[in-house]
């Protein structure tokens, strides 16, 4: 929902539609025939990554059950790697809904912060490299692989 409560319509030149068609680069970590999971440019820590659905759904409420799943099973992978290669036991999972929520990209998506809530830095405000980026997204592939 916007600011005056009118739910916000699908836009096929969101960022998160343009990486799925290809048209931006990104750094995967994990992805399936339902799913995509990348390191976030502007993380609030390290490792912060985030995982998207393959379905046109402005938020959680345009999600389908199937893809819902999907949403899920990609986060519990990329957690599992998230606490092994950066050891750390706690991954915030963050998922907001609508402007007033605090959502700035209208495709449904997940933030898995590997962090603890006293430790949170403010989402972008700060670009990572691309260098560090490559590295984190390889080593967490390599992680869910194994």
């Amino acid at each position: 929902m916007s600011q005056n409560n009118k739910q916000v319509t699908y836009d096929d030149n969101n960022i998160f539609a343009k990486m799925l068609s290809g048209d931006i680069p990104y750094h995967k970590v994990y992805e399936d025939d339902k799913t995509l999971a990348f390191m976030d440019i502007m993380p609030q820590a390290e490792g912060h990554v985030l995982v998207i659905p393959k379905q046109k759904a402005v938020d959680l409420a345009d999600l389908e059950p199937e893809y819902a799943a999907a949403v899920l099973m990609t986060c519990k992978k990329v957690m599992q790697a998230q606490r092994q290669v950066f050891e750390r036991e706690g991954i915030i999972q963050m998922q907001l809904n609508g402007t007033q929520a605090g959502q700035t990209v209208f495709h449904y998506h997940v933030h898995l912060i590997p962090s603890s809530i006293h430790e949170l830095g403010r989402h972008a405000v700060t670009q990572v490299e691309n260098d560090q980026l490559a590295d984190m997204a390889e080593k967490l592939a390599t992680a869910i692989e194994s």
